[in-house]
């Protein structure tokens, strides 16, 4: 039998980000990649938590005033049946889990809607690692 050694503090973790690139192209490669926004892929717990403060704060004007007629159907909804008030929670927990986990999407889609595109996607151990990747990649890449 082998033993198998414990490594602490070693994670299994992954992270991916898609990079963006926004519409007005520079031909300086330094300025270009100071201009790339990396997104990462995940449920955001800051969006679970305070979903209309996070929506607020990132200025996500649409998905905000989607999110409010969405609470404001659901308090209507619940209202005219005469709900217990825990279904209330429940229903607006529900929203804010929605808007958690398509956090990611919604800021692509902001993104998307500003101009930028895509130019690739990244994974790796973390958010440097990630950004280490990309860029040995997207310079070589360039260099041809």
């Amino acid at each position: 039998m082998l033993p198998i050694p414990l490594r602490l503090g070693a994670s299994n973790k992954v992270v991916a980000y898609t990079v963006h690139e926004p519409p007005e192209n520079t031909f300086d490669p330094v300025e270009r990649a100071d201009s790339l926004v990396f997104v990462k892929d995940g449920m955001s717990w800051a969006a679970l938590l305070f979903a209309p403060i996070w929506l607020l704060a990132k200025r996500y004007w649409i998905a905000l005033l989607v999110y409010l007629a969405a609470a404001t159907v659901i308090m209507v909804g619940l209202s005219l049946f005469q709900a217990n008030p825990t279904w209330n929670a429940l229903a607006y927990l529900a929203l804010n889990v929605i808007v958690a986990l398509e956090a990611d999407s919604i800021s692509r889609w902001s993104l998307e809607r500003k101009g930028y595109h895509i130019v690739g996607s990244v994974s790796g151990a973390n958010t440097r690692d990630c950004e280490r990747r990309f860029f040995e990649q997207w310079t070589a890449n360039e260099a041809r």
